[in-house]
């Protein structure tokens, strides 16, 4: 059966495509994968023992390393992850050995309006539905980690307000004091629910639980997946879980995991989930899945665990950090590489012609309406002023000291002025161009693209950090602010402002990472300005502590770590064929 992404959707490509996959053994084979290192969840999806697969490949020299980002993206996104799948066909077209390394899906954005992360076209990543719904139980494993975490919390609350001290002491408790008002914990859920964004909890009697304002989180903004993206090993991972600071007393002292005795209980859920995923693209190259999206809101990257296999394991590993080179990008140079200790060959900046020309002056695209009729038609001068939004992102890969590759995901809309613009600007600014169309042909149309790709492997690189963890936390948010966003300062609201100065002063805090929360549909965290806004300040609302991740999220702007669902949500044409059990309907 022909394959043809202008005449079928997204799933039905992938079920045609299902039809010929290989089975995980032969992937494993191809992988030099022993036996005992691959742990099958059916035929086609497997997790891959970490522990034991480095162990025997520690010897084993790294592959190329390559970070797909992108420009600030339209509200419907420019196929980031199409991109990095597009390029694992193109590098497998040019006969080299090549592993990815992605994240798992949301329910969330899977269920709302985006869709699945699973590429699109001819480079998806597949089985489409097993990838789309819970794939081996990864985010079910965070979200009872840390749902459990919150039950222990609150039940230690209920104890204490009914129990003296003596009566604790028979129970083998000490008081911890957990001021009601100071709980950093919520609870979570994956799925868009802005209906549980603040709850109220312990309605009812004595013994229904303390009442008190709270709340539920999209799953992957959890402290449990962003750990579950940096761990080095399960060992790390327990002890950044017993880290965690669900509360604070009525002194102000921090209330962890460790102190309410449930780290133990909640690593036990991750055992299984600290493997990542075998997979595969349409075109049969392996990738692996491991972590959670949401750079805006979380660390957003693919796990440190999968990207160190993957670079034992094949000549090039290609990796993927969420949304715009601001948020996701910044965060995989300044967070994920220090954390790991891998420095990346090349970084991918993914722009379409549709982004160029919303952030030149054409009108925004609304997910659930009509693609605004401008963008079917010519416009070069838009195309050229929105450029300046890319260019931007390209600058930001060269701080960093990595070699920047653009690729342009082709749409058949684009005119061959618009991408000659966009070729000549990004060349004269020093950057390799790529126009790609994996989407519409798979690996054939991605050849381009990944001879782009490895040229920028082949040349040297300086990376370098943005900042030295020595930097005070207020100076380090200028400094992304100024460097990266291209704001003109930060102000805190008073709240902020106490937490920052607080946390400067504190030897436990004052050396962590900075995880930024932003909007992504705009360079500032106003997402109605485009382009390369100018003059404006970047606002901070709060700061949160991810002591057991290892850094502190400053929360800028009006954003919310529980997206809502829109009018016109994708579970509306989600079914099953009753006759064969097959999910239809995902994109």
């Amino acid at each position: 059966m022909r394959l043809d992404p202008t005449k079928m959707k997204d799933w039905q490509i992938a079920e045609a495509a299902e039809e010929n996959m290989k089975t995980v053994y032969q992937l494993g084979e191809e992988l030099n994968l022993d036996k005992e290192e691959l742990l099958p969840f059916g035929h086609y999806v497997a997790k891959i023992d970490y522990a034991k697969a480095l162990e025997r490949l520690k010897d084993r020299p790294d592959g190329k390393y390559i970070d797909v980002t992108a420009v600030t993206p339209t509200p419907l996104g420019e196929g980031k992850s199409t991109c990095a799948v597009g390029l694992m066909e193109g590098l497998g077209k040019r006969g080299k050995n090549v592993v990815g390394a992605l994240r798992q899906p949301s329910g969330g954005p899977t269920f709302n309006i985006k869709g699945s992360a699973a590429g699109g076209g001819l480079a998806q990543v597949i089985p489409l539905s097993k990838l789309s719904l819970g794939l081996t139980g990864d985010i079910n494993a965070i979200m009872n980690a840390h749902n459990l975490g919150m039950v222990a919390l609150t039940a230690r609350m209920q104890h204490e307000s009914n129990y003296t001290d003596e009566q604790l002491a028979q129970r083998g408790l000490t008081r911890l004091n957990v001021h009601p008002k100071s709980v950093e914990f919520k609870w979570i859920i994956d799925f868009c629910a802005q209906a549980l964004r603040n709850i109220t909890i312990g309605l009812g009697g004595r013994m229904d639980g303390l009442t008190m304002q709270s709340g539920f989180n999209i799953a992957v903004s959890s402290e449990i997946m962003a750990i579950l993206a940096i761990a080095t090993d399960l060992k790390d991972l327990r002890e950044r879980i017993g880290r965690i600071v669900v509360a604070y007393d009525r002194t102000g002292k921090p209330i962890t995991t460790e102190d309410l005795e449930v780290a133990g209980a909640m690593t036990a859920w991750m055992v299984e989930a600290i493997n990542p995923n075998l997979m595969q693209t349409v075109e049969g190259q392996p990738c692996m899945i491991h972590a959670g999206p949401f750079a805006n809101i979380a660390i957003g990257q693919s796990s440190v665990i999968a990207d160190r296999i993957g670079l034992k394991l094949g000549d090039y590993l290609v990796t993927e950090s969420g949304f715009g080179a601001d948020i996701g990008f910044e965060k995989f140079w300044n967070l994920k590489c220090r954390f790991s200790g891998l420095k990346p060959n090349c970084a991918v900046v993914v722009a379409t012609i549709r982004a160029l020309k919303c952030h030149g002056g054409a009108p925004i695209p609304r997910p659930g309406r009509p693609m605004p009729e401008e963008y079917a038609s010519e416009n070069v001068g838009w195309v050229e002023k929105g450029t300046a939004n890319l260019l931007h992102h390209i600058a930001t890969v060269k701080k960093a000291g990595i070699n920047p590759v653009v690729c342009v995901n082709a749409f058949y809309t684009d005119t061959k002025d618009e991408i000659a613009a966009v070729r000549r600007l990004c060349e004269d600014a020093g950057a390799r161009v790529a126009v790609s169309e994996h989407w519409l042909k798979g690996g054939e149309g991605a050849l381009e693209f990944a001879d782009a790709v490895i040229d920028a492997c082949e040349e040297p690189n300086d990376f370098k950090f943005l900042y030295d963890l020595d930097m005070p936390l207020r100076e380090r948010i200028e400094l992304i602010t100024r460097e990266v966003y291209g704001g003109a300062g930060v102000t805190y609201s008073p709240e902020a402002a106490a937490k920052a100065e607080a946390m400067e002063k504190d030897p436990d805090l004052s050396k962590l990472g900075t995880c930024m929360v932003k909007t992504h549909l705009s360079l500032s965290d106003n997402p109605n300005l485009k382009g390369v806004p100018k003059d404006w300040s970047l606002h901070v609302r709060d700061i949160l502590t991810y002591k057991g991740a290892g850094f502190v999220v400053p929360v800028a702007g009006a954003i919310s770590l529980m997206p809502g669902t829109g009018s016109d949500p994708a579970y509306r044409r989600i079914d099953v064929d009753v006759d064969t059990g097959k999910v239809k309907g995902l994109f």
